[in-house]
């Protein structure tokens, strides 16, 4: 059945709580809002009805300035189409402080539709069981915290969102929105998520399996500045070839010292942190429609076309065509095919 055919729209519950993080509510709210507005373009009837839900109705403080007035109070009579659970700071409190929510899941999950967990709202679903055997991923910050709590759950501390069903994890903040824009490509297809994702300057929908870590972030969390400095001259440098001891002497360290240094510290090794800022650069590059493959590969420090292929079949299952074809902004299709052989 193709949703985008109903006549009727899908109900979205956003479920809050005292101190939910606003973004997490706001962004994919937006989206599905979004979504509604380029159906009404098309002459199509909407396809979400959202509303904020909690364990009452009322006003509900976020961890910023702005509240949000639930107008539905959660309950198992009543189960949506989505539920999408947004996460919270302090997390171990809002679990403490609204246990009707951990209730909430344990019953609504034989039956609801789909059911998402932004950031660490994943704690609700763990808590209630529901994540048991199942991979899912939370923010990276309570990643560790995540597996310790609930030694069932399989934690992905890297992905983006990650589905496993009808159960959504993703990370934090606008991951969220990543999220909502890969629900909507599923009840409506890739054209309207990318419409979505150009109307909110989301230029780039990222697929789940894309890292939380962009190769500058994990620079910038490395504390040795002599790291730091290679980190940089790799990500400057991204087409030389250079062995791991032409970097240690740059670094005025012996081979076997550098090596267990930067492991230590960007935790993984040189040749995987050159490999992921190539990747990185490629998919950046991958934006622009002008360049063909041949040239991303180049620029992004590729041996060649089907090194870079390679890469992106280890890392997402697609080559390079696809993911620009998936991911770039809308009018990729046309484009794209100008750019093959």
């Amino acid at each position: 059945m193709n949703p985008a055919l109903s006549l009727v729209g899908k109900t979205i519950d956003i479920v809050v709580y005292p101190g939910f993080k606003a973004m997490e509510a706001v962004g994919p709210m937006s989206v599905f809002e979004y979504a509604n507005l380029h159906l009404q373009r098309r002459g199509q009837p909407p396809g979400y009805d959202v509303r904020i839900a909690s364990d009452r109705i009322g006003m509900v403080q976020s961890d910023t300035l702005m509240a949000l007035q639930a107008t539905k109070a959660l309950n198992t009579l009543s189960l949506p189409d989505i539920a999408v659970i947004v996460g919270a700071r302090d997390i171990h409190g809002a679990l403490s402080e609204s246990p009707d929510i951990v209730e909430w899941v344990g019953s609504a999950m034989p039956r609801i539709g789909r059911l998402a967990a932004l950031c660490s709202g994943a704690f609700f679903l763990a808590a209630a069981g529901v994540l048991d055997g199942k991979r899912a991923t939370t923010h990276w910050s309570v990643a560790e915290r995540l597996q310790a709590d609930f030694p069932a759950v399989d934690v992905d501390v890297d992905a983006i969102f990650v589905q496993t069903g009808k159960l959504w994890t993703s990370a934090g903040v606008t991951a969220g929105i990543d999220l909502a824009l890969a629900l909507v490509e599923e009840d409506f297809g890739r054209e309207l998520a990318l419409e979505v994702a150009t109307e909110m300057v989301v230029y780039l929908k990222r697929p789940g399996g894309q890292s939380q870590f962009s190769t500058h972030l994990l620079s910038e969390r490395t504390t040795r500045p002599s790291i730091r400095d290679i980190q940089t001259w790799i990500m400057a440098n991204l087409g030389a070839r250079v062995s791991v001891s032409e970097l240690a002497r740059m670094a005025k360290m012996s081979d076997r010292h550098f090596a267990r240094i930067f492991q230590q510290e960007v935790r993984m090794s040189v040749q995987e942190f050159v490999e992921a800022c190539r990747f990185e650069r490629a998919t950046q590059l991958l934006a622009d429609l002008r360049l063909p493959l041949k040239s991303v590969s180049v620029r992004a420090g590729f041996s060649d076309e089907a090194h870079m292929r390679r890469i992106f079949q280890k890392r997402l299952g697609i080559t390079p065509r696809l993911y620009r074809e998936r991911f770039a902004t809308t009018g990729v299709e046309r484009l794209a095919k100008a750019d093959q052989p």
